[in-house]
């Protein structure tokens, strides 16, 4: 499967051509190495390193999906290596008493 039509259909990018855009700039890896085509292959078993609003994703693709399904049906597609990179921006954000401006 194609690596755009891919990041669509898994709900990583909200339409196609945004997709196309994040691959055409360069910015997403396949094992480690940098995609710039949006032909490129993705097969089970690949990791792909992908930058988002959010914070950078590393996943690693368990099944293809058949279509652009529920959210559900795409998270199960693949396997997040990152579970605590969204935790740790939420945490940077708490403010911890006694830390306020020094008077």
């Amino acid at each position: 499967m194609r690596v755009d039509k891919l990041l669509w259909h898994l709900r990583l990018a909200k339409t196609r051509s945004v997709a196309q855009q994040i691959v055409a700039a360069g910015h997403v890896r396949r094992n480690g190495v940098r995609v710039l085509r949006c032909s490129a292959d993705i097969h089970p078993g690949d990791t792909l390193t992908i930058p988002l609003a959010g914070g950078v994703r590393v996943i690693e693709i368990i099944d293809l999906p058949a279509r652009r399904g529920p959210p559900a049906e795409a998270q199960a597609c693949y396997r997040a290596l990152d579970p605590q990179a969204g935790a740790g921006l939420a945490a940077d954000t708490i403010h911890s008493p006694g830390r306020g401006q020094p008077q």
